[in-house]
């Protein structure tokens, strides 16, 4: 059964965290594809996004030039709120005879008992948590057993990532104050958002 990365975000913007994380996944992860989706209408998300167009376009330049790394469209199209669930569903009746891998980081996945469909997804994917090492080297780790009771059949596997003090918070913040962000985003990332005037105050 092939198994197929799912890894959802904002991405506003995608930066170089985002494409170690891609990159480490399709090398440790046995995985024939992994699917990345900008996420539409994010319920949990206090601000509001970037548009979908940007957001979309920023991810297309930042994953392009990743074999096997494909965007996918459909949650900027869904119509109402962006769940994860809806996503693994799709696939799933799109390709029947696939395996799911979902990724998540180690925050997200403390919180994962939140999200819509829990049981539901845990029943369809497989749970990639992506641990990144701090500073010292020390792999920053979560315990799915913390999350018990669990449903039968889940299943998780671990991620493994080198240290990277990146978010997207700090890049919106350093291009609205027009700090220089190349170290933190993909070269085409950093001209499209110069060129666009992503995050410069109004």
């Amino acid at each position: 059964m092939p198994r197929v990365g799912v890894f959802g975000g904002a991405f506003d913007p995608p930066h170089n965290a985002h494409v170690a994380l891609v990159q480490a996944a399709l090398a440790q992860l046995g995985l024939a594809e992994l699917r990345i989706f900008p996420t539409g209408q994010a319920w949990h998300k206090a601000r509001a996004l970037s548009s979908a167009e940007h957001r979309l376009a920023m991810a297309r330049l930042a994953f392009g030039g990743v074999a096997d790394a494909v965007v996918d469209t459909r949650e900027i199209r869904r119509a109402g709120p962006t769940y994860t669930l809806d996503t693994l569903r799709e696939l799933k009746n799109e390709r029947p005879d696939m395996q799911p891998v979902l990724l998540i980081g180690a925050d997200q996945a403390a919180a994962l008992r939140s999200w819509h469909g829990f049981e539901e997804i845990l029943s369809i994917a497989i749970i990639s948590i992506a641990h990144r090492a701090d500073p010292t080297g020390a792999a920053i780790r979560f315990d799915p057993q913390t999350l018990a009771p669990l449903p039968a059949g889940a299943r998780f596997e671990q991620l493994e990532l080198a240290p990277m003090d990146i978010s997207a918070t700090e890049i919106r913040s350093r291009a609205a104050r027009g700090a220089d962000i190349s170290g933190l985003v993909p070269p085409a990332v950093a001209r499209y958002i110069d060129r666009h005037h992503l995050y410069s105050p109004a």
